[in-house]
């Protein structure tokens, strides 16, 4: 279990550290910038960008408490864990169609290609959405079975990891919502690039997390699993 939890945590640094590199390097304040910059003056990211790091960083050692509270739950005696819902392979494979919209969204909104911006965002909006039908869907499988939040210790926690996440993919819907006012109101290009980058970054931050917690769900070879191999 140690050796896995460490995995993750090396895994999920890796991620980071690749998005934040992209983010920077991409410098897409200089877009924004107007007239000759100052000699000597070194461009500096924009407030938003750094309210996103700033918001990652806090929802990381969010998601860190939780799955630390998990382990910790998982060493003792009456643990009973859950079938493996396989709506949840489904769900995956939704929720990276949608990072990869996001990004081919970010390279149309460099072009400033606005339709293809457009048609990026409806794929990425869709795919979230029928991400969050999904683990509604799996939610609803395992009360039928009769897996509620306070039936076990592994049940509690699968609701309460997949919930969290759940919530940070609908916080993003309303930054998606606003990236798409300003893509059909015709907003400037740097302001609609700027935009997409924001979003694609933080879509990729909920595939990684989401990675690591499906992971914690189902991986018996990691030593984590709060689903069983039987499937539901």
């Amino acid at each position: 279990m140690t050796i896995g939890l460490v995995f993750l945590s090396l895994l999920m640094a890796v991620i980071v550290w690749w998005l934040f590199r992209q983010t920077i390097d991409v410098q897409p304040w200089q877009a924004q910038v107007v007239g000759p910059a100052l000699s000597g003056d070194a461009p500096t990211p924009p407030a938003a960008k750094m309210a996103l790091w700033v918001f990652l960083a806090v929802a990381t050692s969010l998601f860190v408490l939780f799955v630390s509270a998990y382990a910790m739950r998982l060493g003792l005696a009456d643990w009973s864990p859950l079938p493996r819902p396989r709506l949840l392979m489904l769900n995956t494979a939704l929720l990276v169609g949608a990072s990869l919209a996001m990004q081919w969204t970010v390279h149309a909104a460099r072009r400033a290609d606005r339709d293809s911006v457009r048609q990026g965002l409806i794929a990425s909006g869709l795919l979230t959405l029928g991400f969050l039908a999904g683990q509604l869907f799996v939610w609803r499988q395992l009360n039928d079975a009769g897996y509620f939040v306070a039936s076990s210790a592994a049940a509690s926690f699968f609701y309460l990891l997949t919930a969290v996440h759940g919530l940070h993919v609908l916080g993003g819907m309303v930054a998606w919502v606003r990236a798409s006012t300003r893509a059909w109101r015709g907003s400037d290009p740097a302001s609609i690039r700027l935009g997409m980058e924001l979003c694609a970054t933080y879509w990729h931050y909920l595939l990684a997390v989401w990675l690591g917690l499906y992971a914690v769900l189902v991986s018996n070879g990691l030593g984590l699993a709060i689903c069983s191999s039987t499937p539901l």
